[in-house]
């Protein structure tokens, strides 16, 4: 292991370390989260409220010493409110451009298909592009600039699900399930329950790393090393949600729609920030394959076959892994 990659590994497992003090039970979704920050992914997780998704971005922010906003996503929200506006000057008859609370680092999108679509879209635009246009002003956002969006997956009135197109430009899509019984109870040892709700949420950490530190080790996972037969084990698992007879997968009649190139090459960004966390220089098919379902499950549409069996994505997926040949 070379020294960069060493000191890198000790820093972020040393930041993980750090949350998981605050955040506990939830290690797996720490983890995922640093990986997207590495490779300079958004990502949308998906879970129950009272998990901690909230506390847990806040908290990394503030580790990360990045500037934070949160927005809170309702059906009345609308795109100024999220990109800013244009104010008229009387005095001099112009216009001066107030930007929006999505010129940040981190920002958190909550419940975010609680708004509509023109939010939603002015919201991927900017994940996209890297910047907003407000009247006749480009602003350039923040490097880096990073959106995590949450949705709850139970409730269903007024929300405005986010269209396959959408999906696509996350990095990846978490699944927050509840802590086991020993993170429960260690979670009731924690100085901050004694304290109310506010208080706690208001405790945050002390600034470990800075803006330029990440771009550092987003470039130090760019070029992390891959070699050829590790491409054509990520490239043989994408197609396979597409053609999947053509791997000898029977499960063609659960699928609609597979992945994307998109989601070929978000494994890859994904896989090298993995390989970086775990101190190597290299990508394993170990890489790949522990963080495919993140990577993929968004990206792909089930049949009403699959319904009609009860089966989730993350159940084909599981299908698709156990038969691709790792090499």
């Amino acid at each position: 292991m070379s020294d960069p990659l060493a000191a890198a590994q000790r820093t972020l497992l040393g930041l993980i370390d750090r949350l998981e003090g605050s955040i506990v039970g939830q290690r797996v979704m720490l983890e995922r989260l640093v990986v997207a920050l590495l490779a300079g992914g958004h990502v949308l997780i998906e879970g129950v409220p009272g998990l901690a998704k909230t506390r847990a971005i806040r908290l990394l922010s503030e580790a990360l010493d990045l500037p934070f906003r949160r927005i809170q996503f309702t059906p009345d929200l609308l795109p100024a409110d999220l990109t800013g506006t244009q104010i008229f000057r009387p005095a001099t008859g112009t216009f001066d451009v107030r930007p929006g609370p999505i010129v940040t680092s981190v920002l958190l999108a909550d419940e975010i298909n609680r708004a509509p679509a023109k939010v939603q879209s002015a919201l991927l635009e900017a994940m996209q592009e890297g910047r907003i246009t407000v009247g006749d002003e480009t602003i350039v956002l923040p490097d880096p600039f990073w959106v995590l969006a949450t949705q709850n997956p139970i409730e269903h009135e007024g929300t405005y699900p986010l269209p396959e197109a959408q999906l696509d430009r996350f990095l990846m899509k978490l699944v927050v399930r509840y802590p086991d019984r020993a993170a429960e109870l260690a979670m009731l040892e924690l100085p901050s329950v004694s304290e109310s709700d506010r208080v706690a949420d208001v405790a945050g950490l002390e600034p470990m790393l800075g803006p330029a530190d990440v771009r550092g080790y987003r470039a130090l996972a760019a070029s992390i090393r891959v070699a050829p037969l590790v491409k054509e084990y990520m490239v043989d698992l994408v197609r396979a949600t597409r053609e999947p007879g053509q791997h000898g997968l029977d499960v063609g009649p659960l699928i609609e729609l597979g992945a994307s190139p998109r989601g070929t090459i978000a494994l890859l960004r994904s896989a090298r920030a993995h390989a970086l966390l775990a101190g190597r220089d290299f990508v394993t098919p170990h890489d790949v394959k522990s963080l495919a379902r993140d990577v993929l499950r968004h990206r792909m549409v089930l049949s009403f076959e699959a319904d009609a069996e009860d089966l989730s994505v993350d159940d084909v997926l599981v299908k698709i892994l156990d038969h691709v040949p790792i090499p």
